[in-house]
């Protein structure tokens, strides 16, 4: 399927101008007003910009089963955003940071930033004293359009991704105003970012005064790992990986008993778990936002939370390595809903502390040598390899436990087959899995791939890489509301394996302008019984 569409960007959005004080400010200008770029120097500066300033965690923790409504008096939401967000809703509310405006705008203007040092590059006689440059570019574009399909697409499957709409991907800096744009197919955008990646890679320095905010060696394998993982080229996802981590047993992963040994109240534990000189993060990224209050120790949107599913799903839950309490030290307050991993940051900037004006921040370590682990571990079960795979995840447990968890082929397949089928009001850590890139082994590949979802879902908790997961392997979530002694007294809600609202809707704006809106055909949230035998699952045959 190829979709033509007309499309307007604004042309000071995808060429960006250097006086970014405020929205705006820039919308109206012409690209006139960019940066010029004299030297590697001035490319290197630009290049700053090419990284957002805002990402999606809050927005995709909230949509995905990480999440549940708490209907308790005196907790309240946090906002018009964190209630369309929860209820799959076109989200309208386009203030909060991580609103599909604020995104869409502010990724685009990233990209922009690297198609302008692109751009200058290309037209010098001599590129050679532009390698590290152009390298860096290449790899900020590619990620910032792989964030806006997770965000905006559907789940990439070499079987479906021609007749997947995609998102527009810029190569050029504008220089008119209304530029019409084809939003084309899922795997024109893969491809894209694979060629990007092929070619930026090789380019790539070691050499940043702060350098995890760059795209260094071993981030961009990082990400090229994580990227061919989601294309589906499973040998290019474990070499990548092998890059970052070696062939052995992997060195760099995060001192887990070290982050737990620290202050978990406050904002001790999050400021550790960020630290840039940890060598398990690769890749920090600084937002502005107010998650780091909607996750963290504080009431602030406390109807929304991460709650009672900890026991039954992730961090408080049973796994084939025994309680999951025993990898984490978990935040929870008998006062408030939210039982989690306090790893979040939030700061506030003052621009004015006598009128109280300012922004709210965070920041989040998106690629890490322990999430490299994991996808070198489901790249090797996708591919049959079930004692690789059981040899990564050990890996992993013996960071997190300190060396007292571990697990065999044998008791992870007894585990997740012995574990009774998901239902709403009869959560278990046991989800079917429906991708429709690969028809599973039930016996051995699935059981594998349950203990790598289950551990990643625990160790990432909160950072938004839950969604990913649901979406790639056809996962269904339900809303549940909850009272304060966490029974479920409704299920409102549920996400099929091929619900469109998997996608969430572009900008209303964008929209308006010509492009192809996502799909939200015949869905319509509705009061759904709580019987739980009205939710058992088709069984599968074991």
């Amino acid at each position: 399927m190829k979709t033509r569409n007309k499309f307007y960007i604004s042309a000071a959005v995808l060429a960006l101008g250097m006086s970014l004080s405020s929205c705006n400010d820039y919308l109206d200008k012409l690209p006139d007003n960019r940066m010029e770029i004299r030297n590697a120097d001035d490319a290197s500066k630009l290049l700053i910009s090419a990284y957002p300033q805002v990402y999606p965690a809050y927005l995709l923790e909230t949509y995905s089963d990480n999440t549940d409504f708490y209907d308790v008096p005196g907790f309240t939401a946090a906002g018009q955003f964190q209630r369309e967000a929860y209820e799959w809703r076109d989200i309208t509310d386009v203030a909060e940071y991580e609103s599909p405006q604020e995104l869409w705008q502010n990724i685009y203007v990233a990209i922009a930033a690297a198609n302008q040092t692109l751009q200058f590059i290309n037209s010098q006689s001599d590129q050679s004293a532009y390698s590290a440059q152009k390298g860096e570019a290449l790899l900020c574009r590619a990620y910032n359009m792989l964030l806006l399909s997770e965000i905006f697409c559907d789940a990439y499957s070499p079987a479906t991704a021609s007749s997947k709409l995609g998102i527009p991907y810029p190569t050029e800096p504008e220089t008119t105003v209304g530029t019409t744009y084809d939003r084309g197919t899922l795997k024109d955008v893969y491809d894209r970012i694979n060629a990007d990646i092929e070619a930026g890679l090789p380019l790539i320095s070691d050499s940043y005064e702060q350098p995890k905010y760059h795209f260094t060696r071993s981030a961009a394998c990082a990400f090229a790992a994580q990227f061919n993982l989601f294309y589906c080229n499973y040998d290019k996802a474990i070499s990548y990986a092998n890059q970052v981590l070696g062939t052995g047993a992997p060195t760099g992963l995060r001192d887990w008993q070290q982050q737990f040994s620290v202050s978990q109240n406050g904002q001790t534990a999050p400021n550790n778990y960020i630290n840039s000189n940890n060598r398990a993060n690769l890749l920090l990224i600084t937002a502005y936002s107010r998650y780091g209050a909607a996750y963290g120790p504080f009431s602030y949107g406390a109807r929304y939370a991460h709650g009672s599913l900890a026991a039954t799903e992730d961090i408080r839950s049973t796994g084939p390595w025994g309680s999951s309490q025993n990898l984490t030290n978990v935040w929870h307050n008998n006062n408030l809903t939210k039982v989690f991993v306090n790893k979040i940051p939030y700061s506030f900037e003052y621009t004015d502390i006598k009128a109280g004006i300012g922004s709210p921040h965070t920041q989040l370590p998106v690629l890490t040598t322990d999430g490299t682990l994991l996808v070198r571990a489901e790249a090797k079960a996708l591919k049959g390899d079930y004692e690789g795979a059981v040899a990564d995840i050990n890996y992993e447990l013996s960071a997190m436990s300190g060396g007292k968890s571990s697990v065999t082929l044998d008791g992870i397949t007894q585990f997740y087959r012995s574990q009774p089928w998901y239902t709403p009001t009869q959560p278990t850590v046991r989800k079917h899995l429906n991708p429709d890139f690969i028809t599973l082994d039930s016996t051995v590949q699935e059981p594998v791939l349950d203990a790598v979802l289950q551990l990643r879902r625990i160790m990432t908790i909160g950072e938004g890489t839950r969604m990913q997961d649901v979406k790639r392997y056809g996962i269904v979530i339900y809303r549940r509301t909850l009272n304060r002694s966490n029974a479920v007294t409704a299920v409102t809600d549920t996400l099929g394996v091929s619900d469109p609202r998997r996608a969430i809707q572009l900008p209303q704006d964008v929209i308006s302008s010509g492009m192809t809106a996502n799909s939200r055909l015949g869905q319509t949230a509705q009061k759904i019984s709580v019987k739980p035998d009205e939710w058992l699952p088709a069984a599968k045959a074991e």
